[in-house]
């Protein structure tokens, strides 16, 4: 056996065990289906006569924790076409978990101590998004002007998002989790996507989104999960339109999953969906996880 298979079947025993110890179930969901949960910027693989490989397991995930499941997780195969990088490959593993009754307090500190018992990590250091923002280009990025975005961006784009985004990753993100692992949480609204928004104690409305780095490295993204399917709904038309928008084609809504939640409904939890690949990589040292994927290969 390799040194990186042994490494993964080691990391991949730590992770269940985790979970075990907190009375998580361990499913297995499908790959492929019809329906989808649309995003702007994923493409999924499509198989023809059958529909998509999934890029996440999250919609049948919640479909099982509409059914009654209770505290859920599970580590599998996952498909992303167009994506191939030094953290990117069309074929990748999640590691994905759900628990009713966590909020997104409760799910940042599920993440914080995975983290120190599975990587043997130090604590996390937990960082809003305004403070990163605020501690490295000096302003706060819930209220700063469209205008200053582009200047400070040197873009002239119009999506006061998608600045944000260029300057999170250029000059934000290299800044996070270069000592312990670093959450960042509170996202604008706006970028809420599947979480819950909620009014800061500044009158600010944002979302309860999370998301971990270490290394340099983005590891992991999570929600205090939004249970109304009528406002999921409305998300993943905006989703598809984004999308057309874009020059890519909508893509089938997850109708059987709207209709769980819609009766018997979703429970309040957070869930979060960890790279596996990308978990290894900083594990063993190595500089993509193209180099570790022939070990993370034999996991199960």
């Amino acid at each position: 056996m390799s040194t990186d298979s042994r490494a993964s079947a080691e990391l991949l025993e730590r992770v269940r065990g985790f979970f075990a110890a907190r009375q998580f179930l361990e499913v297995s969901t499908p790959l492929i289906d019809a329906e989808m949960i649309p995003e702007a910027h994923i493409d999924p693989f499509e198989v023809p006569g059958l529909g998509y490989l999934r890029p996440s397991p999250e919609m049948h995930l919640k479909r099982l924790l509409c059914a009654g499941s209770g505290a859920i997780f599970e580590i599998g195969r996952c498909f992303r076409a167009g994506e191939r990088g030094n953290l990117h490959q069309p074929e990748f593993t999640m590691v994905e978990w759900y628990r009713p009754g966590d909020d997104m307090r409760a799910g940042i500190e599920l993440l914080d101590q995975l983290m120190q018992e599975v990587a043997g990590s130090p604590p996390a250091k937990k960082t809003s998004y305004a403070e990163a923002f605020e501690q490295t280009l000096g302003w706060n990025p819930h209220t700063w002007p469209l205008e200053r975005l582009q200047q400070v961006a040197g873009e002239s784009i119009a999506d006061r998002d998608e600045l944000l985004n260029v300057l999170l990753a250029k000059q934000v993100e290299p800044t996070l989790g270069s000592g312990p692992p670093e959450i960042l949480y509170h996202y604008p609204a706006s970028q809420s996507a599947l979480a819950t928004t909620t009014f800061h104690k500044t009158g600010i409305e944002v979302a309860e989104r999370f998301e971990l780095y270490w290394k340099g490295v983005e590891l992991a993204n999570g929600y205090h999960e939004l249970t109304d399917a009528g406002e999921l709904r409305r998300r993943l038309v905006t989703a598809n339109h984004q999308r057309v928008a874009g020059g890519r084609p909508a893509l089938p809504l997850p109708e059987k999953l709207l209709a769980a939640m819609d009766n018997p409904g979703l429970p309040s939890c957070a869930g979060v969906a960890l790279g596996f690949d990308r978990l290894l990589m900083l594990s063993v040292g190595a500089d993509s996880i193209g180099q570790v994927m022939e070990g993370n290969n034999a996991r199960r």
